[in-house]
């Protein structure tokens, strides 16, 4: 039991690691803001100043952002000739491991 116990820790922590990246870049207020408004746009993507409109934010400030998003794996980013478009990440990738972490500390908790 405790060797179950101990494996299920390292996979813990090992799970925070390799998420740790993404939590806090969706962690932040103002990306979460930003991920509703990718969220409520369709999967083509959403230009920064479309974004900035809507969140009435700067174009500086949502471009930083979704910088931390693009380098954590949650969004992603096309180019059509000059125009950059934003929109979640369709890798699934980093959010699997995201609920694989959140049920594996869930399971902990439940065999207390």
């Amino acid at each position: 039991m405790e060797k179950e116990c101990e494996v299920r820790l390292n996979k813990i922590r090992e799970g925070f690691e390799e998420c740790r990246d993404a939590f806090t870049a969706i962690g932040d207020e103002t990306r979460q803001l930003i991920l509703l408004v990718l969220l409520e746009g369709d999967l083509s993507g959403i230009r920064v100043g479309e974004i900035a409109r809507k969140t009435h934010l700067t174009r500086p400030s949502v471009s930083h952002h979704l910088q931390i998003l693009k380098g954590a794996g949650i969004v992603n980013m096309r180019k059509e000739g000059t125009k950059n478009y934003y929109y979640v990440s369709l890798d699934k990738t980093q959010w699997k491991s995201m609920v694989d972490l959140i049920n594996l500390i869930f399971e902990s908790i439940s065999h207390n």
